[in-house]
């Protein structure tokens, strides 16, 4: 078995398409989560658990943009297809 077959097999994975595009979206969004959390926690006078109910709406949120994301993908992969 090739490296070279063994990258391509890897790119052409959907799987991974998907683990890889999970990834970079929980990496990116979790950043920006934690950014907001922490400068809610340390500007305002709000509760403690107050920053525990961003990242609660977080969870939920992020599952709801992320399905948006993953369906749009998949529209934008059937359109580029080429028709047999």
């Amino acid at each position: 078995m090739s490296e070279a077959s063994f990258i391509e097999r890897l790119r052409t994975n959907s799987l991974f398409k998907s683990f890889l595009f999970y990834s970079a979206f929980r990496a990116v969004y979790g950043f920006g989560i934690l950014l907001v959390a922490y400068f809610f926690a340390t500007s305002t006078e709000a509760p403690w658990w107050a920053t525990l109910l961003i990242f609660l709406a977080s969870m939920v949120f992020s599952r709801v943009l992320f399905r948006f994301l993953k369906k749009s993908s998949k529209k934008d992969e059937e359109q580029s297809l080429p028709l047999e």
